[in-house]
């Protein structure tokens, strides 16, 4: 730990694109995520010759390094790839299941030493809690936030 943080290194690849087509972008996404990435992003950007474009970046273990390239260069236009290792610092992670009025809501907590410093609702439970109520997903990451910080959940607070 550095600082109280948790820390530990990762691999990032990254490529500009001029000429994906939106709908692929998704596509390309969805198969990184599920292939191992940690996480991915598209940035837009702008080329020479003025022309829009896209910034793809992925973050992987060095594991995963060589099947995400390889889906890259499949899937894209790429004809090459950055690849960087960058150090990342990190809150601890630990889930919880807080009431509300909407039914039992899972969040995400961030902790550094201990002490809670971000709460986050869970989108796939605020979503089937929203699917079971009809409520508005707003309502419920409110609620959820709500419940955790009232003393639902352990550690007292955000």
């Amino acid at each position: 730990m550095a600082g109280g943080y948790e820390t530990d290194t990762v691999t990032r690849l990254e490529t500009n694109l001029d000429d994906l087509s939106p709908e692929i972008t998704g596509a390309v996404m969805e198969k990184l995520l599920a292939a191992g990435a940690l996480d991915v992003w598209f940035t837009p950007i702008q080329m020479k010759k003025n022309r829009p474009a896209v910034q793809l970046s992925v973050l992987c273990d060095a594991a995963h390094t060589e099947p995400l390239a390889d889906i890259i260069f499949g899937e894209t236009s790429a004809f090459g790839l950055r690849v960087e290792t960058v150090a990342r610092l990190k809150l601890e992670r630990r889930f919880e299941t807080v009431a509300t009025e909407f039914g039992e809501v899972t969040v995400k907590l961030g902790l550094k030493q201990g002490c809670v410093v971000q709460v986050a609702p869970e989108f796939e439970s605020c979503r089937a809690a929203g699917e079971r109520t009809g409520a508005p997903l707003r309502a419920i990451y409110a609620a959820a936030t709500r419940g955790f910080s009232g003393g639902s959940g352990t550690g007292g607070g955000a």
